[in-house]
Parts: C-alpha cells; structure tokens; sequence
C-alpha cells in the first residue's frame, strides 16, 4: 500500500512542507479517532474535480464503520458533494453520504485542513448514528473535545508546529482522559483516569480540583501548555506505581494570537511495565555478574597451570600446558567480554581481535614475524556460539603460525575474514605461509587442534570446514601479498545461525 507521502507527490502538486503537515497530521490522529468513536479519513483534490482517500484510521474506542481499507481509492459522488462544499467554503460541514460497504447513509463531517491560510486537504468523520442508544456523560464530553481539536485543524493549529511528542509510545484515549482548564484544573475525568488515580493513591474526586491539589505532577502540563505542544512524561507517584502522561493543550487563535483554552491529559498506569523494566535490568546485572565470576575462576586455572608447568621438565608436557592455558584464556576473553555487554549477544570482532593479540603474545618471535589482521563484520552473536568459534579461531590462528611460519622462516601474515547474512556466518583464515602437502587430508588430520577443530564446528555447531591451498583470487580479495605458487593456506568454515 503507498505511503500518503508516495500519494501526494504522485497525484497533486503540494510542496514537501504541505506533505509534511498531512504526514503529522496522520501521525497524531488516532486520538481524534477515538475522541469520535468513528473512523476517519483523508481526502486530497486532485485534477478534473476527484478526490483521493491517502489515509484511514480507525477508533479503538468504538465500531468501525469500513472493514476494508480504502487508500489509494477515489471519492464516490455523494462524497464529493461535502467535500467540494468544505474545499470552496474553507469551513466545517456536515451532511449525509451514501455507503456502499453497508449499503446505505451515512453521517459525514467535513473538516478543510487548513496550512499556511490554505486548505490542503479534508479531514472526514463518517459514522452511522445509533438512535436507540443515548449518549452517557463521556460520549457527550469526548464529542466536545473532538470539537475543539477539529476546529485547531481548521484554522491551522493541529497537528501542532514545532518538536512533536511521539504519539507511538504515549497513552491513548481509551487508557485514560482528563479534560483540564486553562489552570490544568480538571473538568472531566473518564472511568479509567479515576482508576489510575485511584491505584496512584488519589481516592478524592477529581473534578474541580488543579493537579497540583491532588497530589499529581502537573509539570507536564504545565510546560504543554506554556509551549503550546504536546509534552510526554513519566510520573513516579510512590515506589510502586507509576503513570505515563501525555498532555496535549487546546488552542484557539485569537487577535493577539494564539491561546490556550484548555488540554486533556492522557494517562496509562504503567507500574507493572516498569517493574518488569526493574527485573530484567537486575536480571541482566546478575548475568554479567556470573560471567565476571566465571572469567575470574578461569584466570584462577590458568594460574594454577602456570604453575605447575614451571615445577615440569618435559618439554612436550609444558607445551601442552601453555596450549591449555590458551584455550582456558580464550574462554574467559568470551565472559570477560559478555560481563560488559547488555544482554546475551556479543559483537564477535571483539572476541577476533583480542584472540590476535592472544597469539601474538603466546607464539609470535623475532625468527618468524608474523602480522595478524582482522577482516569484515562477524556480527552479534549468542555466547552458546561465540565460545566454540573462539576455541575454533585461536587452534587456527596458532596452527597457521606453526605449520604455516617455521622457525627461521621469513614470517609473513594471517587474516582472519568475517562475514555473514540471515542464514549463517562465513569465516576465512588465510595466511601466505608454507602451503599444504600434497597428501594433506582435513578428515583425517590427527593432530589435536585441528580435532578440536573438527568437532566443534561439525558437531556442536553444525557448520561447514574446508581446508585448502590459496589461490591468488584469495590474496587478491584480502590485498595480501603472495609469496609464490603453492604457498599459503585457507580454512573456511560457515556455521549456521538459526538455532
């Protein structure tokens, strides 16, 4: 379905400023809305006399009238009838219209949006009169707070100019209303106002008493009206309760200028939201708490290992030490890095590039300088999979230097590659070291890191490993450098990421 922007610029020659105030006033008229418990829609002239519908909105305090959408539709002949009327008189009217959807009239009140001393557009409530069903007291009110704000359409003043609350977060009509006066003392208060007072600690009746002498923030209004805007704000009333304000002020132009006549007061008891706010911020403190702990108990181990190579003399014991205290030191970069993270997904570029310096440190020498490069975006990641592929990239990272840079040799360099899409992520590590044999098997390779290897990511990740000599389109699409034919090794693995 086109946007009514996508409408506007297609069918008539409004300017981008004129699109602008229609957009706002969609944005904001839900609560017109519900203020009439009909539907409304937007009627744009075009050329040869038609009229466009651009948008439609329904009540949500009331029946709706049309069950299909209507955008992007033309006007039916009893309806341009009203809106010729409004577009010449430039005033509100109101008459009867003819509606297929049901098969008969209907009621059509038309109101000129009014910008910049021209109308631009018609803003109608169509709805069907229920004769057998009287008005009770907030029917009648809602209707003369439609009346007010309909009239601010008409003369320019709705949607309001300037800094625009947003109407998707703030409480609607059917949450809760009072009608205030130019003091913000209340007139009206619908039945579920009075219930969020009522939970707010306010059991006396409201009617004829300012905010402030009820013992609610009336700030909100305050600044609402002093702006001549509307102006959202949180109220914490007691420890416990909590209400989401929405203050809009009436306003009617004068000779002077503009004035305000009065406002409503939209309100949403919003306690149990922000307690559930409370409990998972605890929640999600206490989990990087656990992974705090957690990094410092394997730093303990690593420790403890340390240790205990030093009172070893076996070269090959030592050396499988250090290699456990790696892997022990790339699990607890994972909860390191988790404990400062908001919830249970982690940036893994940030787990790359520590590993790098890990491998750096632990088997770069002066006798094969090695350089080591991130490449891409491996996206966020859940810690379920962020450790695994971590163990993974630190067994590649040192067997590229091992196999790949031998002692003596002239060094080189190491790239890891990141990328990734909705259904999996891809990563490459290749270097320009000593390529592989020519009788190298990945599935039957024994060594103990590429086992590792092969387990985790086929296994307890599901993905995909090759293992293969580079070719030059490698280096080329990485810019590294190549040190001749057969040399160089790429592993490339791809783990899926719908779990």
């Amino acid at each position: 379905m086109p946007t009514l922007a996508e409408l506007a610029h297609d069918h008539t020659e409004l300017n981008s400023d004129a699109i602008e105030h229609l957009t706002a006033l969609v944005s904001e008229w839900g609560m017109l809305a519900d203020f009439c418990f009909a539907d409304m829609l937007l009627y744009v002239p075009v050329s040869q006399g038609k009229w466009l519908i651009t948008a439609q909105v329904r009540a949500a305090t009331g029946q709706t009238l049309y069950h299909s959408d209507y955008v992007d539709t033309w006007a039916s002949e009893s309806e341009k009838i009203l809106l010729d009327q409004c577009l010449s008189s430039g005033q509100i009217a109101q008459g009867e219209i003819f509606v297929q959807a049901i098969g008969g009239p209907a009621n059509m009140l038309v109101v000129p949006v009014s910008f910049e001393g021209s109308t631009i557009a018609v803003l109608s409530r169509e709805w069907v009169t229920d004769n057998a069903r009287k008005s009770g007291q907030l029917e009648s009110t809602y209707a003369e707070i439609f009346a007010k704000f309909v009239e601010m359409v008409a003369e320019g003043l709705f949607p309001f100019d300037g800094r625009i609350a947003d109407a998707s977060v703030a409480p609607r009509v059917g949450d809760g209303a009072i009608v205030l006066d130019a003091t913000t003392r209340v007139r009206y208060a619908s039945p579920n106002a009075v219930s969020a007072l009522h939970r707010a600690g306010v059991s006396t009746n409201a009617i004829g008493q300012t905010l402030a002498e009820l013992g609610v923030a009336e700030s909100a209004a305050r600044n609402a009206f002093e702006r001549k805007e509307p102006v959202i704000e949180e109220i914490e009333q007691t420890s416990e309760v909590t209400l989401l304000t929405r203050s809009i002020p009436m306003l009617r132009r004068t000779l002077t200028g503009v004035e305000v006549t009065g406002g409503v007061l939209l309100l949403r008891d919003v306690s149990e939201l922000r307690r559930r706010d409370r409990l998972l911020l605890t929640k999600d403190a206490t989990i990087r708490e656990i992974h705090h702990r957690v990094k410092n108990n394997l730093q303990t181990i690593s420790s403890l290992l340390r240790l205990q190579a030093r009172r070893l003399e076996s070269p090959e014991a030592k050396d499988a030490i250090a290699e456990s205290v790696r892997r022990i030191r790339t699990i607890a970069l994972v909860h390191e890095t988790l404990s400062r993270e908001p919830g249970e997904d982690i940036a893994f570029i940030e787990i790359v590039r520590p590993l790098m310096r890990l491998v750096e440190e632990g088997l770069q020498s002066a006798d094969r300088p090695v350089t080591f490069e991130a490449k891409g975006d491996g996206g966020r990641l859940p810690a379920t999979v962020a450790t695994p592929l971590s163990v993974v990239i630190l067994e590649l990272l040192q067997n590229a230097v091992d196999h790949g840079f031998p002692e003596g040799s002239a060094g080189g360099s190491v790239v890891v590659s990141l990328s990734h899409d909705d259904d999996a992520l891809t990563i490459r590590v290749v270097n320009n070291g000593v390529g592989l044999s020519t009788d190298f098997d990945f599935s039957k390779a024994t060594g103990l890191g590429l086992s590792i290897v092969r387990t985790l990511v086929t296994t307890e990740l599901a993905g995909t490993i090759e293992m293969r000599v580079a070719a030059a389109e490698d280096f080329a699409q990485l810019s590294m450098k190549s040190l001749g034919s057969g040399a160089g090794t790429v592993v490339e693995l791809r783990v899926p990421l719908q779990y």
